[in-house]
This record gives structure tokens, C-alpha cells and sequence, in this order.
């Protein structure tokens, strides 16, 4: 199993982002090929309450190379030049194949 995290920075506009993501750009993201699962949250906490961030993306891929041509794809490529439409406070990409125990 191979992961991609996208952290989102809080936007211009809260609402438009809201919007967009939902409406827009996650039902793009549901077209990447190879895509097992997908989740996101608009409600975030760090140890104090506190987040730096507004929104948090996780997509779950069979692979390191099945999420690589996933993003090379026409969908992939839609996707990533799509985050300039909404996330105007910018994003943090993390890709990790997770360890179990």
C-alpha cells in the first residue's frame, strides 16, 4: 500500500475553498486511475486544538508506481494543475508506504 497526504494552508477564502474542493475537485481526484480509497477533513486539530492547516487529503494507491502513473495520466494531470483553483494558501504533499505494528 503506498500513500499520498496533502496538507492544505488556510485559503484566502474559507467558503470558495469549501466550495470548490467538495464540488470540483474531489470528484476529479475520485477519477485518478488506481485510486483504492480516498478521505479528507475539513476539521482539524493539532495537541492544543490548534492546526496549521485547513483541510487534509489522503488517497491510498496499490503502489509507489501505480500512484506515480496515476499522476501522470490525463485525470493526474487535471488534478494537479486544478489545486491552483482553490488552494491559494498553498499545500503540503507527503507520499509514504505506511508500516504496520
Amino acid at each position: 500500500m503506498f500513500k499520498v497526504l496533502v496538507l492544505y494552508h488556510p485559503p484566502a477564502s474559507a467558503d470558495h475553498f469549501r466550495r470548490y474542493y467538495v464540488d470540483k475537485h474531489l470528484p476529479l481526484a475520485a477519477q485518478l486511475p488506481g485510486l483504492k480509497a480516498s478521505r479528507h477533513s475539513f476539521d482539524l486539530q493539532g495537541p492544543d486544538g490548534v492546526s496549521p492547516y485547513f483541510c487534509v487529503w489522503e488517497g491510498e494507491f496499490e503502489s509507489a508506481d501505480a500512484m506515480a502513473a496515476a499522476m501522470q495520466s490525463p485525470a493526474g494531470k487535471q488534478v494537479l494543475d486544478d489545486v491552483v483553483n482553490y488552494a491559494t494558501g498553498g499545500a503540503v504533499v507527503l507520499n509514504y508506504s505506511p508500516v504496520e505494528g
